[in-house]
Protein backbone atom coordinates (compact mmCIF):
# COMPACT_ATOMS: atom_id res chain seq x y z
CA UNK A 1 0.00 0.00 0.00
CA UNK A 2 1.19 3.53 -0.76
CA UNK A 3 0.57 6.34 1.69
CA UNK A 4 1.57 9.99 2.09
CA UNK A 5 2.57 12.43 4.79
CA UNK A 6 -1.00 13.73 4.69
CA UNK A 7 -2.29 10.22 5.51
CA UNK A 8 0.03 10.06 8.52
CA UNK A 9 -0.96 13.53 9.74
CA UNK A 10 -4.65 12.71 9.30
CA UNK A 11 -4.22 9.60 11.47
CA UNK A 12 -2.25 11.55 14.09
CA UNK A 13 -4.97 14.22 14.18
CA UNK A 14 -7.11 11.60 15.97
CA UNK A 15 -4.58 11.25 18.81
CA UNK A 16 -5.50 13.44 21.79
CA UNK A 17 -2.93 14.89 24.16
CA UNK A 18 -4.27 13.42 27.43
CA UNK A 19 -3.81 16.56 29.54
CA UNK A 20 -4.55 19.32 27.04
CA UNK A 21 -7.57 17.54 25.49
CA UNK A 22 -6.72 18.52 21.91
CA UNK A 23 -5.17 16.46 19.12
CA UNK A 24 -1.41 16.47 18.53
CA UNK A 25 -1.64 18.03 15.06
CA UNK A 26 -3.80 20.95 16.19
CA UNK A 27 -1.41 21.52 19.09
CA UNK A 28 1.51 21.57 16.59
CA UNK A 29 3.22 18.77 18.49
CA UNK A 30 4.10 16.79 15.33
CA UNK A 31 7.14 17.61 13.17
CA UNK A 32 9.60 16.03 10.73
CA UNK A 33 7.14 13.57 9.18
CA UNK A 34 8.89 11.27 6.71
CA UNK A 35 7.51 8.35 4.67
CA UNK A 36 9.21 5.77 2.46
CA UNK A 37 7.80 2.49 1.15
CA UNK A 38 6.45 0.73 4.24
CA UNK A 39 7.94 2.96 6.95
CA UNK A 40 7.22 6.32 8.54
CA UNK A 41 8.96 8.39 11.17
CA UNK A 42 8.08 11.64 12.91
CA UNK A 43 8.80 13.62 16.07
CA UNK A 44 6.38 14.33 18.88
CA UNK A 45 7.29 17.61 20.61
CA UNK A 46 6.22 17.17 24.24
CA UNK A 47 5.36 20.07 26.55
CA UNK A 48 8.10 18.99 28.97
CA UNK A 49 10.96 16.45 28.95
CA UNK A 50 9.50 15.19 32.25
CA UNK A 51 6.19 14.21 30.60
CA UNK A 52 4.78 11.20 32.52
CA UNK A 53 2.56 10.21 29.58
CA UNK A 54 5.36 9.82 27.06
CA UNK A 55 4.88 6.11 26.42
CA UNK A 56 1.08 6.42 26.30
CA UNK A 57 1.38 9.09 23.59
CA UNK A 58 3.89 6.97 21.67
CA UNK A 59 1.61 3.92 21.68
CA UNK A 60 -1.46 6.00 20.75
CA UNK A 61 0.41 7.36 17.70
CA UNK A 62 1.46 3.88 16.59
CA UNK A 63 -2.06 2.51 17.07
CA UNK A 64 -3.65 5.38 15.12
CA UNK A 65 -1.40 4.79 12.10
CA UNK A 66 -1.89 1.01 12.17
CA UNK A 67 -5.66 1.34 12.55
CA UNK A 68 -6.27 4.17 10.07
CA UNK A 69 -3.52 3.83 7.46
CA UNK A 70 -2.07 0.29 7.35
CA UNK A 71 -1.33 -2.40 9.93
CA UNK A 72 1.99 -3.33 8.32
CA UNK A 73 3.66 0.09 8.48
CA UNK A 74 6.84 0.26 10.54
CA UNK A 75 6.42 3.35 12.76
CA UNK A 76 9.30 5.21 14.41
CA UNK A 77 8.21 7.81 16.96
CA UNK A 78 10.94 10.20 18.10
CA UNK A 79 10.39 12.24 21.23
CA UNK A 80 11.53 15.83 21.73
CA UNK A 81 10.32 18.59 24.05
CA UNK A 82 9.73 22.30 24.17
CA UNK A 83 8.67 23.43 27.63
CA UNK A 84 5.61 25.65 27.46
CA UNK A 85 5.46 29.12 28.94
CA UNK A 86 3.00 31.98 29.28
CA UNK A 87 5.61 34.50 30.43
CA UNK A 88 6.41 37.46 28.23
CA UNK A 89 10.01 38.23 27.32
CA UNK A 90 10.24 41.24 29.60
CA UNK A 91 13.45 42.84 30.85
CA UNK A 92 13.59 40.61 33.96
CA UNK A 93 14.53 36.94 33.39
CA UNK A 94 13.76 37.01 29.66
CA UNK A 95 15.18 33.50 29.11
CA UNK A 96 13.25 31.84 31.96
CA UNK A 97 10.08 30.04 30.87
CA UNK A 98 8.52 29.21 34.24
CA UNK A 99 9.02 30.57 37.77
CA UNK A 100 7.83 28.21 40.52
CA UNK A 101 7.49 29.35 44.14
CA UNK A 102 7.93 26.63 46.77
CA UNK A 103 6.55 27.64 50.15
CA UNK A 104 5.52 26.32 53.53
CA UNK A 105 3.43 27.74 56.33
CA UNK A 106 6.00 26.84 58.98
CA UNK A 107 9.62 25.82 59.28
CA UNK A 108 10.86 22.27 59.69
CA UNK A 109 8.56 20.61 57.15
CA UNK A 110 11.38 19.84 54.70
CA UNK A 111 10.65 22.53 52.12
CA UNK A 112 14.31 22.94 51.13
CA UNK A 113 14.68 19.16 50.86
CA UNK A 114 11.71 19.08 48.50
CA UNK A 115 13.03 22.09 46.54
CA UNK A 116 16.52 20.66 46.06
CA UNK A 117 15.38 17.17 45.12
CA UNK A 118 12.66 18.48 42.80
CA UNK A 119 15.24 20.67 41.03
CA UNK A 120 17.63 17.74 40.61
CA UNK A 121 14.85 15.40 39.46
CA UNK A 122 13.69 17.92 36.82
CA UNK A 123 17.28 18.32 35.62
CA UNK A 124 17.61 14.52 35.37
CA UNK A 125 14.76 14.48 32.85
CA UNK A 126 16.69 16.89 30.61
CA UNK A 127 15.11 20.19 31.68
CA UNK A 128 17.15 23.34 32.23
CA UNK A 129 16.68 24.19 35.91
CA UNK A 130 17.68 26.97 38.29
CA UNK A 131 17.15 27.24 42.06
CA UNK A 132 17.08 30.38 44.20
CA UNK A 133 17.53 29.91 47.95
CA UNK A 134 15.33 32.79 49.11
CA UNK A 135 15.52 31.81 52.80
CA UNK A 136 17.92 34.65 53.51
CA UNK A 137 18.15 34.04 57.27
CA UNK A 138 18.43 30.24 57.16
CA UNK A 139 19.99 29.21 53.84
CA UNK A 140 20.41 25.44 53.52
CA UNK A 141 20.74 24.88 49.77
CA UNK A 142 24.58 25.25 49.78
CA UNK A 143 24.83 22.37 52.28
CA UNK A 144 22.37 20.21 50.35
CA UNK A 145 24.37 20.73 47.15
CA UNK A 146 27.80 20.37 48.80
CA UNK A 147 29.02 23.81 47.75
CA UNK A 148 29.24 25.76 51.03
CA UNK A 149 32.80 26.85 50.32
CA UNK A 150 32.25 27.98 46.74
CA UNK A 151 31.31 31.40 45.49
CA UNK A 152 29.39 32.51 42.40
CA UNK A 153 31.23 34.45 39.72
CA UNK A 154 30.64 37.94 38.37
CA UNK A 155 30.41 39.01 34.74
CA UNK A 156 30.11 42.49 33.26
CA UNK A 157 27.55 43.22 30.56
CA UNK A 158 27.83 46.79 29.37
CA UNK A 159 28.05 48.95 32.47
CA UNK A 160 26.38 46.43 34.77
CA UNK A 161 27.78 43.55 36.81
CA UNK A 162 25.81 40.30 36.95
CA UNK A 163 26.14 37.39 39.37
CA UNK A 164 26.95 34.09 37.65
CA UNK A 165 25.20 31.27 39.54
CA UNK A 166 27.01 28.10 40.52
CA UNK A 167 26.06 24.90 38.73
CA UNK A 168 25.88 21.63 40.65
CA UNK A 169 24.22 18.35 39.63
CA UNK A 170 22.82 20.04 36.52
CA UNK A 171 21.11 22.82 38.51
CA UNK A 172 22.08 26.52 38.53
CA UNK A 173 22.16 27.81 42.13
CA UNK A 174 22.26 31.07 44.04
CA UNK A 175 21.98 31.57 47.80
CA UNK A 176 22.99 34.15 50.38
CA UNK A 177 24.88 31.21 51.92
CA UNK A 178 27.26 31.37 48.93
CA UNK A 179 27.98 35.05 49.57
CA UNK A 180 28.62 34.96 53.33
CA UNK A 181 30.73 32.78 55.59
CA UNK A 182 28.92 29.66 56.80
CA UNK A 183 29.27 30.58 60.48
CA UNK A 184 28.14 34.19 60.03
CA UNK A 185 24.60 35.17 61.01
CA UNK A 186 22.68 37.34 58.55
CA UNK A 187 21.24 40.04 60.83
CA UNK A 188 19.18 42.14 58.45
CA UNK A 189 15.90 43.98 58.57
CA UNK A 190 13.16 42.87 56.19
CA UNK A 191 13.89 45.41 53.42
CA UNK A 192 17.52 44.25 53.20
CA UNK A 193 16.47 40.62 52.83
CA UNK A 194 13.94 41.59 50.18
CA UNK A 195 16.64 43.52 48.35
CA UNK A 196 18.83 40.40 48.28
CA UNK A 197 16.06 38.34 46.67
CA UNK A 198 15.44 41.09 44.14
CA UNK A 199 19.12 41.03 43.23
CA UNK A 200 18.98 37.25 42.77
CA UNK A 201 16.13 37.80 40.31
CA UNK A 202 17.24 40.91 38.45
CA UNK A 203 21.05 40.96 38.70
CA UNK A 204 21.86 37.28 38.11
CA UNK A 205 22.73 35.81 34.72
CA UNK A 206 20.32 32.83 34.65
CA UNK A 207 20.46 32.38 30.88
CA UNK A 208 17.92 30.00 29.32
CA UNK A 209 15.89 28.01 31.86
CA UNK A 210 12.77 25.85 31.59
CA UNK A 211 12.10 26.10 35.33
CA UNK A 212 13.39 28.50 37.98
CA UNK A 213 12.45 27.26 41.46
CA UNK A 214 12.36 29.72 44.37
CA UNK A 215 12.79 28.11 47.80
CA UNK A 216 10.95 30.63 49.99
CA UNK A 217 11.35 31.13 53.75
CA UNK A 218 8.58 29.77 56.00
CA UNK A 219 5.41 31.77 56.53
CA UNK A 220 4.20 34.82 54.62
CA UNK A 221 6.56 37.78 54.70
CA UNK A 222 8.27 40.64 52.87
CA UNK A 223 10.20 38.07 50.82
CA UNK A 224 6.99 36.63 49.38
CA UNK A 225 5.64 40.07 48.51
CA UNK A 226 8.94 41.08 46.89
CA UNK A 227 8.84 37.96 44.72
CA UNK A 228 5.32 38.52 43.37
CA UNK A 229 6.00 42.26 42.89
CA UNK A 230 9.22 41.61 40.94
CA UNK A 231 8.31 38.76 38.58
CA UNK A 232 5.16 37.05 37.31
CA UNK A 233 5.08 33.66 39.03
CA UNK A 234 3.86 30.69 36.98
CA UNK A 235 2.60 28.76 40.00
CA UNK A 236 3.17 27.84 43.62
CA UNK A 237 3.77 24.58 45.47
CA UNK A 238 2.92 24.34 49.18
CA UNK A 239 4.87 21.85 51.32
CA UNK A 240 3.38 20.50 54.54
CA UNK A 241 3.64 17.58 56.93
CA UNK A 242 0.56 15.61 58.03
CA UNK A 243 0.14 16.92 61.57
CA UNK A 244 -2.52 19.48 62.46
CA UNK A 245 -0.20 22.36 63.42
CA UNK A 246 1.61 22.18 60.06
CA UNK A 247 -1.67 21.97 58.14
CA UNK A 248 -3.01 25.09 59.87
CA UNK A 249 0.04 27.07 58.76
CA UNK A 250 -0.03 25.57 55.25
CA UNK A 251 -3.62 26.79 54.91
CA UNK A 252 -2.37 30.35 55.45
CA UNK A 253 0.21 29.87 52.71
CA UNK A 254 -2.47 28.66 50.32
CA UNK A 255 -4.67 31.62 51.24
CA UNK A 256 -1.86 34.07 50.50
CA UNK A 257 -1.39 32.87 46.91
CA UNK A 258 -5.14 32.84 46.32
CA UNK A 259 -5.69 36.43 47.44
CA UNK A 260 -7.21 38.43 44.54
CA UNK A 261 -4.36 40.95 44.46
CA UNK A 262 -1.74 38.17 44.31
CA UNK A 263 -3.63 35.45 42.41
CA UNK A 264 -0.78 32.98 41.82
CA UNK A 265 -2.10 29.58 40.65
CA UNK A 266 -1.43 26.84 43.22
CA UNK A 267 -0.02 23.84 41.37
CA UNK A 268 -0.59 21.59 44.35
CA UNK A 269 0.51 20.34 47.74
CA UNK A 270 3.42 18.09 48.64
CA UNK A 271 2.98 16.10 51.85
CA UNK A 272 6.44 15.52 53.25
CA UNK A 273 7.22 13.04 56.05
CA UNK A 274 3.94 11.35 55.11
CA UNK A 275 4.99 8.10 56.77
CA UNK A 276 8.09 6.34 58.07
CA UNK A 277 9.50 3.38 56.18
CA UNK A 278 12.48 1.46 57.63
CA UNK A 279 15.03 0.58 54.94
CA UNK A 280 15.02 -3.06 56.06
CA UNK A 281 11.19 -3.19 55.80
CA UNK A 282 10.43 -1.14 52.67
CA UNK A 283 6.82 -2.33 52.47
CA UNK A 284 5.97 -1.14 55.98
CA UNK A 285 4.47 2.30 56.59
CA UNK A 286 4.23 3.93 60.01
CA UNK A 287 2.19 7.15 60.14
CA UNK A 288 4.04 8.80 63.01
CA UNK A 289 2.78 12.34 62.22
CA UNK A 290 -0.76 11.30 61.32
CA UNK A 291 -2.19 9.97 58.09
CA UNK A 292 -3.22 11.79 54.90
CA UNK A 293 -3.18 15.30 56.40
CA UNK A 294 -1.84 16.79 53.16
CA UNK A 295 -4.31 14.80 51.11
CA UNK A 296 -7.25 16.09 53.14
CA UNK A 297 -5.92 19.65 52.90
CA UNK A 298 -5.68 19.35 49.11
CA UNK A 299 -9.24 18.02 48.89
CA UNK A 300 -10.55 20.79 51.15
CA UNK A 301 -9.05 23.54 49.00
CA UNK A 302 -9.63 21.80 45.66
CA UNK A 303 -5.97 21.59 44.67
CA UNK A 304 -3.95 18.57 43.65
CA UNK A 305 -1.89 16.43 46.00
CA UNK A 306 1.34 16.28 44.02
CA UNK A 307 3.03 13.62 46.12
CA UNK A 308 3.55 12.00 49.51
CA UNK A 309 7.23 11.77 50.41
CA UNK A 310 8.15 9.28 53.17
CA UNK A 311 10.58 9.73 56.04
CA UNK A 312 13.59 7.66 55.03
CA UNK A 313 16.97 7.92 56.73
CA UNK A 314 18.63 8.11 53.32
CA UNK A 315 16.91 11.44 52.52
CA UNK A 316 18.33 13.03 55.67
CA UNK A 317 21.78 11.55 55.02
CA UNK A 318 21.74 12.78 51.43
CA UNK A 319 20.89 16.31 52.53
CA UNK A 320 23.66 16.34 55.11
CA UNK A 321 26.18 14.84 52.69
CA UNK A 322 25.36 17.31 49.92
CA UNK A 323 24.27 14.61 47.48
CA UNK A 324 20.47 14.89 46.98
CA UNK A 325 18.50 11.66 47.21
CA UNK A 326 17.06 12.26 43.72
CA UNK A 327 20.50 11.53 42.24
CA UNK A 328 20.46 7.94 43.43
CA UNK A 329 18.78 4.89 41.94
CA UNK A 330 16.37 3.66 44.56
CA UNK A 331 12.75 3.93 45.70
CA UNK A 332 13.29 7.39 47.21
CA UNK A 333 14.88 8.76 44.02
CA UNK A 334 11.99 7.39 41.97
CA UNK A 335 9.53 9.14 44.31
CA UNK A 336 11.19 12.48 43.54
CA UNK A 337 11.31 11.74 39.80
CA UNK A 338 7.58 10.93 39.94
CA UNK A 339 7.02 14.23 41.78
CA UNK A 340 8.99 16.10 39.10
CA UNK A 341 6.88 14.55 36.34
CA UNK A 342 3.62 15.50 38.05
CA UNK A 343 4.82 19.05 38.72
CA UNK A 344 5.95 19.47 35.09
CA UNK A 345 2.63 18.03 33.91
CA UNK A 346 0.67 20.48 36.07
CA UNK A 347 2.74 23.41 34.80
CA UNK A 348 1.95 22.43 31.20
CA UNK A 349 -1.77 22.14 32.02
CA UNK A 350 -1.68 25.49 33.84
CA UNK A 351 0.03 27.17 30.85
CA UNK A 352 -2.55 25.76 28.44
CA UNK A 353 -5.58 26.81 30.46
CA UNK A 354 -4.73 30.02 32.32
CA UNK A 355 -3.46 33.43 31.36
CA UNK A 356 -0.10 34.80 32.36
CA UNK A 357 0.25 35.63 36.06
CA UNK A 358 0.74 39.37 36.44
CA UNK A 359 3.22 41.06 38.72
CA UNK A 360 1.54 42.39 41.84
CA UNK A 361 1.09 46.16 41.94
CA UNK A 362 0.92 47.34 45.54
CA UNK A 363 0.00 50.94 46.19
CA UNK A 364 1.07 52.67 49.38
Amino acid sequence: MTFTKEDILKALSTVEEPDLKQDLVTLKMISDVEVSENTTSFTVILTTPACPLKELIRKSCEDAIHNLVDTTIKVTVNMSSDVTSVRDDGPILPGVKNIIAISSGKGGVGKSTISSNLAVALAKTGAKVGLIDADIFGPSIPTMFNCENEQPGVKKVGDKNYIVPLEQYGVKLISIGLLTKADNAVVWRGPMASSALKQFLTDTDWGELDYLLIDLPPGTSDIHLTMVQTVPVTGAIVVTTPQKVALADATKGLAMFKQPQINVPVLGIVENMAYFTPEELPENKYYIFGKDGGKKLAEKHDVQLLGQIPIVEGIRESGDNGYPAALKDNITARAFVDLAKIVAQNIAIRNANFEQTKKVEVSA
